[in-house]
C-alpha cells in the first residue's frame, strides 16, 4: 500500500463509525502492565504498528505477552524481575514507546539499547534524557546529537521538582514513570496541562499521585497491582472523520465508544467554535478513561483562532484541522504550536507544503500556520512523509477537492488506523485505489 489513488466527486458521508482503540491508551496500558506484578487484560487494544512496536519490546524484557485481535493479556513478574534483552529494543516509528521506556528502563535494574526506523531516529530525545539525568539516570550514545540509539543503564534514581518547558505528556510520563521509581517524591509542573492518560492509569493500577494545578506528583518505591484496562476509541483518529463530517454538506457521522477524557477533546471545542453541529449521546465515567457516543454534523463553518492552552489538548489533530480551515470562511490562525515541528516531521512544513499543492492558502509560522478560506482545492499527488496524521489528511482532502489526490507512502497510516480506508468507503459509499 506504497501509493494510494482516493478519489470523492460529490455525495455526503453518512454512517456509524468505531474508530480503533486509542493509541496512547494502548501504550500506556502495555507498559504500566509489564511494570505492575500478575496478569493484566486489556481490551480494546490498537493493534497498530506503533503499538505493537511496543508490545515487542516489553516480551524482550521477559514479560509474557498473549494477544488475540483486540485483546491483550500481560503476564509479569514485576519491573525488578526484568531480564536485559539480547538485541537492542526497536521502537519503530513510535515516540511514545521510546521516551516513555527511557524513563521507564532508567530506574529498572535492564541494561538496554532503545532504536527505532529511520524517523524516529531523527526525532529529539534530550528533552527526556536531560531531566532524567538529573535524576541519576544513565545514557549513551554513539553521536552527539541526543537522538536514538540511545543505551539506557538502569540505575538507582533520586526525585526531582521538574518544571516542563514544553507541554508533552511524553516527557511528562518518562519523568513521572522514573518518579515511580526513584527515592523520594518527583514534581512535575506543566505550563498548560497536557494528556494525563498515565497518570490515570497509574492510578487505575494502585499508585499513589497528587495533582493540584498544573502539577502532579508520585512518590517512589510504590507497587502496581495488575488489574483490566478497557481502551476506548482514539479520538485523534476520529478527528479525521469528524473533520470530513463537518465540511462536507449534508454530512452526518456517530462515533461509538470514543474516548472524551478532557485533555484530548479540544477537537471538539473548536469544531463547534467554526460552526460545526457536536452532539455528546452519551458519555461513561468511572475508573480509567471516560468514553461515549457523539455525533458530528455539516455546516457552515467560519474561521477561529487556536492557540494557548488548547494546544496540547489536540496537538495530533492540528494537521486535519489546518486542512477544514481551507473550507472555512475567513482566516484561521493557528500559534503556540512549536512542538509541531518535532514529531514523526515537521509538520508545519509538511502540512503547509503538502497543502499548498492542492491550492490551498496556507503559511507557516515559527509556531503554527496561517490558513485563508474557504479555498476551492483541486486533485494532487500528497506525499505522506512517513507520517500517519499526513496520510490521513491527505486522505480526508479528497472529500472536498476536484479530482482525485494521489498519496505515497500511504502504509504509514497502519501506524495508528489499520482499516483507515475501509471506513473511508464504507462512510462514502465509494472505492478508494490502491496501487
Amino acid at each position: 500500500m506504497d501509493r494510494i489513488t482516493a478519489s470523492f466527486e460529490g455525495g455526503v458521508l453518512n454512517g456509524v463509525v468505531q474508530v480503533p482503540g486509542d493509541k496512547s491508551i494502548s501504550h500506556r496500558a502495555v507498559m504500566l502492565g509489564a511494570i505492575a506484578e500478575g496478569t493484566t487484560s486489556i481490551s480494546g487494544f490498537l493493534a497498530g504498528e506503533d503499538c505493537l512496536s511496543t508490545i515487542r519490546i516489553f516480551s524482550q524484557l521477559g514479560v509474557g505477552i498473549e494477544r488475540n485481535g483486540t485483546d491483550v493479556s500481560v503476564k509479569s513478574p514485576g519491573i525488578l524481575k526484568w531480564k536485559d534483552p539480547v538485541n537492542p529494543l526497536d521502537a519503530g516509528n513510535s515516540g511514545t514507546t521510546a521516551r516513555l521506556l527511557l524513563g521507564i528502563l532508567a530506574g529498572s535494574p535492564v541494561t538496554a539499547q532503545i532504536s527505532g526506523d529511520r524517523y524516529l531516529c531523527k526525532r529529539p530525545m534530550r528533552r527526556v534524557t536531560t531531566p532524567l539525568t538529573e535524576m541519576g539516570g544513565s545514557f549513551s550514545a554513539d553521536n552527539d546529537s541526543g537522538t536514538l540509539p540511545i543505551t539506557v543503564t538502569g540505575t538507582t534514581l533520586k526525585s526531582m521538582h521538574y518544571e516542563m518547558p514544553i507541554a508533552s505528556a511524553q516527557v511528562k510520563s518518562a519523568v513521572l514513570f522514573a518518579g515511580f521509581s526513584a527515592q523520594g517524591t518527583t514534581v512535575v509542573t506543566e505550563k498548560a496541562v497536557s494528556r494525563d492518560h498515565t497518570e490515570r492509569m497509574l492510578q487505575q493500577f494502585g499508585a499513589n499521585l497528587l495533582g493540584e494545578g498544573n502539577s502532579v506528583s508520585i512518590e517512589g518505591g510504590q507497587t502496581l497491582k495488575a488489574c483490566a484496562v478497557k481502551v476506548p476509541g482514539d479520538i485523534s483518529s476520529a478527528a479525521f472523520f469528524m473533520c470530513a463530517a463537518a465540511m462536507v454538506s449534508g454530512s452526518a457521522i456517530t462515533f461509538k465508544d470514543v474516548g472524551l477524557n478532557p485533555t484530548r477533546t479540544g477537537i471538539i471545542d473548536v469544531l463547534k467554535e467554526m460552526g460545526a453541529k457536536v452532539t455528546v449521546e452519551q458519555k461513561v465515567e468511572g475508573e480509567g478513561e471516560p468514553y461515549g457516543t457523539l455525533t458530528v454534523e455539516a455546516a457552515n463553518l467560519h474561521a477561529v483562532e487556536i492557540s494557548g492552552a488548547l494546544i496540547p489538548r489536540l496537538i495530533d489533530e492540528l494537521p486535519v484541522i489546518a486542512l477544514l480551515a481551507t473550507q472555512a470562511e475567513g482566516v484561521t490562525i493557528i500559534k503556540d504550536a512549536e512542538e509541531l515541528r518535532v514529531k514523526e516531521t515537521d509538520r508545519i512544513e509538511a502540512v503547509c507544503s503538502e497543502l499548498q499543492k492542492l491550492g490551498a492558502i496556507i503559511e507557516p509560522t515559527p509556531d503554527g500556520m496561517r490558513i485563508t478560506g474557504p479555498t476551492k482545492l483541486t486533485g494532487a499527488t500528497l506525499n505522506s512523509h512517513g507520517d500517519h496524521r499526513l496520510g490521513m489528511m491527505a486522505a480526508i482532502a479528497s472529500l472536498v477537492t476536484e479530482g482525485s489526490v494521489q498519496i505515497e507512502d500511504a502504509s504509514c497510516i497502519n501506524v495508528s488506523y489499520p482499516g483507515f480506508f475501509d471506513h473511508l468507503n464504507s462512510l462514502t459509499q465509494i472505492e478508494t485505489l490502491m496501487e
